[in-house]
């Protein structure tokens, strides 16, 4: 049973110094610690690390924000963390998994974590109701206008191939099939 501790500073110009002494004063045998901002996916020594750690371990940070790139991803390190029967100590946030108190706080986090998804889901699953009530159907604008679309049809009649008539319209060929398929489609359910 180790405990190994893991620091990060989001920049090369901060110290990782405090970061450091207070790991290894609070009893980290080994210190994995990577400059990279908290958003940042690839963090290769917190992959090292977590890694690293087998069931028994505890794995100790100085703050909760030194960990996890955003609330969300916290809690799914720390659910990694608990099926893999390793424990979780802050010592700036006084969070210890290894007390009733501690996966308690842990619990809390979660379930806050959860609602902000959903209310985030709420809020976009309103917004779009409203925008389709008031005609919007929303999603991005189609790249070929009517008028492009006109323009390259006329260009197909003259002879010229998809992508010479994409390119003569300023579009990608891709595009152009696209909104040929779908012209041929709606003038199919027309007819």
């Amino acid at each position: 049973m180790s405990t190994i501790g893991y620091a990060r500073v989001s920049t090369a110009d901060q110290d990782l110094a405090l970061q450091l002494d207070a790991l290894q004063n609070a009893g980290a045998e080994r210190v994995f610690s990577d400059v990279a901002s908290g958003a940042k996916a690839d963090r290769p020594q917190l992959t090292a690390c977590l890694e690293q750690l087998t069931a028994g371990d505890t794995l100790i940070v100085w703050r909760l924000d030194r960990l996890g790139r955003s609330l969300r991803h916290l809690v799914e390190l720390v659910e990694d963390l608990k099926a893999r029967e390793v424990q979780l100590r802050s010592i700036h946030d006084g969070i210890d998994t290894r007390t009733p108190a501690g996966r308690l706080q842990l619990g809390i986090f979660a379930s806050l974590a959860e609602f902000e998804r959903e209310l985030i889901s709420e809020r976009t699953k309103a917004g779009l109701a409203a925008a389709r009530r008031r005609g919007n159907e929303g999603g991005r604008r189609p790249v070929i206008t009517a008028a492009k679309m006109r323009a390259a049809a006329a260009l197909l009649a003259e002879g010229l191939t998809v992508r010479e008539a994409a390119e003569a319209v300023g579009v990608s060929k891709t595009a152009l099939y696209d909104a040929l398929k779908t012209a041929k489609a709606q003038s199919a359910t027309v007819n």
